[in-house]
Formats: structure tokens, C-alpha cells, sequence
């Protein structure tokens, strides 16, 4: 090869390199913005004052709108943002304040689950969103439910697809099975210090047990 080829050739070696180089970079930064978004999250749902809450979920939203486009092959980080848009638009409650919000959320989670359909988070949220939503709005019940078991027995650490679960599980008559879930994820919660999965685990199992109660003293033989 002559000298001018080395060259060209030593060029575009150069070239591809710095390429690899920089998309590693991206993908870097993707992560770690991810991983950012997804602890603002946690903060929020930790956070007791309203807007501070709202603080966290903002910031979140940002960092997981970073991460996507640094890299939108990246699931953690449409999962990220998914977290933060979900928790936006239920910060004052459960009722759905804004249709475009909600399908812009869902639309992050499918990606999620479409770019990895293992990803044990967003499979979890799938099934909970899929038993709690109305038809209307794309829910399943059955296919949630069968989500949520397959989460369950992959994933011991899995804490919100044993508290959906347990309230399907209630709602199901199988109260036995629902305390045993509920319990279970309470543990895990505590094990692993997943300090919001906790209140909202002793939470679930106060009303198992008080509707257990009630069930109890409601009830009267016939003689």
C-alpha cells in the first residue's frame, strides 16, 4: 500500500474510533442521567411536603428526557421517565388529570418494555397499571395479573408487583394468599431499606387485616 493509502486508511481508523468512542460516551452519560432520574423519583415518593415532591419529580422528568436522548435505545432511561411522569400526574391523587400526560406515560413504558422485554420495573408497572385501569383506558385485569405472577417468580426483590398482586389476590377472595404477598414485600421492602415500598406495605396490610376483622364480626351463625 502506498504511503497516501496508509494515510487515508490511518483516517478513517481514526475516524470509526473516535465514532465508537463517543456513542460509548452517550451511552455512559445516558446511564448515569438515567440512574439520577430514577433516585429523584424515589425522593419524591419519599418526600412528605407537596412541593417538594413535585421538586423531585420535576427534576426527575428532566434528567429521564437527558438520558433518552443522549441515548433512546437505552430502556432504564424511557423507564426513568415514565417513573417521574407517572408520579407528576398523580400528585394529587389517583384521578387522571391529563389525557395527553397519561399517554405520553404509557408511551415511555411500552418503549421500556420494548427495547427490553425483561426489564423486571417496567413489567411490574405494567401489570399494576393494567389491573387498576378501566377498559377505556387500556386495561386488562387478567393480563396484568398474569404479568404480575410471572414478575413474582422471577424477581424475589420485586416489592410493587407483590403489593398489586396481593390486592388482586384480596379482591379475588383469596385473602390468605394477599397477606402472604403483602407480608412478603413488606420484608423485602425492609431488607433492601425501600423506604416508600414500606410504608405503602404495612399500609396494604392494616386493611387486609382490617377487613379480615370485619369479615369476622360480621358474620353470624345461623342455628
Amino acid at each position: 500500500m502506498s504511503l497516501s493509502g496508509k494515510l487515508v486508511a490511518g483516517g478513517w481508523l481514526i475516524v470509526v474510533t473516535a465514532l465508537f468512542a463517543s456513542g460509548a460516551l452517550a451511552e455512559d452519560a445516558s446511564v448515569s442521567l438515567a440512574r439520577q432520574s430514577l433516585e429523584e423519583c424515589e425522593q419524591g415518593r419519599a418526600a412528605t411536603d407537596r412541593a417538594a415532591r413535585l421538586a423531585h419529580f420535576e427534576q426527575g422528568r428532566l434528567l429521564g428526557e437527558q438520558a433518552v436522548a443522549r441515548n433512546e435505545l437505552n430502556a432504564d432511561a424511557h423507564f426513568s421517565l415514565f417513573c417521574n411522569l407517572g408520579e407528576l400526574l398523580r400528585i394529587d391523587g389517583e384521578s387522571l388529570t391529563s389525557l395527553f400526560g397519561f399517554r405520553r406515560m404509557m408511551k415511555e413504558l411500552d418503549r421500556a418494555l420494548e427495547l427490553d422485554p425483561n426489564h423486571i420495573d417496567a413489567l411490574s408497572a405494567k401489570g399494576t397499571l393494567l389491573v387498576k385501569l378501566p377498559g377505556l383506558l387500556g386495561g386488562d385485569s387478567e393480563k396484568g395479573e398474569q404479568i404480575l405472577e410471572q414478575v413474582v417468580l422471577r424477581a424475589p426483590k420485586a416489592v410493587n408487583a407483590r403489593l398489586a398482586l396481593a390486592k388482586v389476590r384480596y379482591e379475588q377472595g383469596r385473602h390468605q394468599e394477599a397477606v402472604t404477598l403483602a407480608s412478603d414485600a413488606l420484608a423485602i421492602a425492609q431488607q433492601y431499606k425501600r423506604l416508600t415500598f414500606i410504608a405503602e406495605a404495612r399500609a396494604v396490610l392494616q386493611q387486609l387485616h382490617e377487613a379480615a376483622a370485619s369479615a369476622t364480626t360480621s358474620y353470624r351463625p345461623r342455628f
